[in-house]
């Protein structure tokens, strides 16, 4: 099995039939997600990236489910919880490394911190840094295929 191909271990796969089973899901991953982490989401629009970090970030007490929303035009949405800081980051009006470059991602990253970022795949840098990547891809009706891996 050659490098990337390990590297796509796919640790966790799910079809979740409706919103709240995806925010259910997203509750289950905090163990595998504990800090620091770098995880990148990925999905066409609309195919349930928000609605996942709804679970994750109430797994981490970091948010309440219904105080998590998509953090397409702000960029980052900051969750701090009692022992966890989660930071929702969506790239996809980002296109250049300079835009990037402004929104200091760096400096996001601590011991603590779980970078959950939207779009990402688009800057080589952070498919390669990345901790875990999952990946959500749309079926039928409100079903939702989910991929977690390495």
């Amino acid at each position: 099995m050659d490098a990337q191909a390990k590297a796509r271990d796919i640790l966790r796969e799910i079809t979740t039939h409706s919103a709240e089973e995806t925010i259910a899901f997203g509750r289950t991953l905090a163990n595998l997600l504990a800090p620091p982490k770098l995880v990148l989401l990925r999905g066409d629009l609309g195919a349930g990236k928000t609605t996942l970090v709804k679970g994750i970030a109430a797994a981490f007490d970091a948010a309440a489910e219904e105080d998590v929303t998509s953090p397409t035009f702000t960029l980052v949405h900051e969750y701090h919880g009692p022992k966890v800081k989660v930071y929702h980051i969506d790239l996809y009006r980002i296109d250049t490394q300079r835009e990037l470059d402004t929104l200091a991602l760096d400096d996001l990253r601590s011991e603590n911190s779980v970078l959950l970022i939207e779009w990402g795949e688009k800057f080589p840098r952070f498919l390669r840094e990345r901790d875990v990547e999952i990946v959500l891809e749309r079926a039928e009706n409100e079903d939702r295929l989910i991929k977690v891996s390495r």
